[in-house]
């Protein structure tokens, strides 16, 4: 493990290394996911261990954060605990992709280093819920049943048609 966190990484040369990587980083750094946040402060955990599975280059391990999101039913804010296992395999195209064993999911990789935050963030963004909500929001009540509305009666249209069978 490293003490400073590189903000760009090539994952294939850590792959080749068996390099690992802990540590947290702030909620702050996940731009793509601030429009989603209620509060932008604290932090996100990550274990990420790179190597090799066959002649993949694979990154395991495990993003975690407490993260307050806003309740798609109340507009409330809503605490939401994010933990997700990190199975990715590099590859450098559709095709390659498509190879890869049921377990991994694909890192599409154009030879450029990547920032490590990228990495954390899209992992958090599939775990997020798609409509956060309470598990028992008070929008969801239902309201008290109020007077009965009198629909009058109508006459039905197919009752000639009934005196023609007769």
């Amino acid at each position: 493990m490293v003490e400073h966190l590189p903000e760009l990484i090539d994952p294939l040369a850590l792959a080749e290394k068996n390099r690992q990587f802990k540590g947290s980083m702030p909620v702050s750094k996940m731009t793509r996911m601030q429009d989603i946040l209620l509060r932008r402060e604290g932090e996100v955990r990550f274990e990420l261990r790179f190597g090799k599975d066959g002649k993949f280059a694979v990154i395991t391990g495990r993003v975690e954060a407490d993260l307050e999101l806003q309740c798609q039913c109340c507009l409330g804010p809503i605490a939401c605990p994010v933990s997700s296992r990190v199975s990715l395999a590099v590859v450098g195209s559709v095709d390659e992709a498509d190879l890869l064993p049921g377990c991994y999911e694909p890192l599409l990789f154009d030879k450029a280093n990547i920032p490590l935050a990228d990495i954390i963030q899209e992992e958090l963004l599939l775990a997020l819920p798609t409509i956060p909500q309470h598990g028992r929001c008070e929008a969801y009540k239902p309201k008290e049943k109020g007077p009965k509305l009198e629909i009058p009666e109508r006459p039905n249209p197919f009752a000639v048609l009934a005196k023609l069978k007769k």
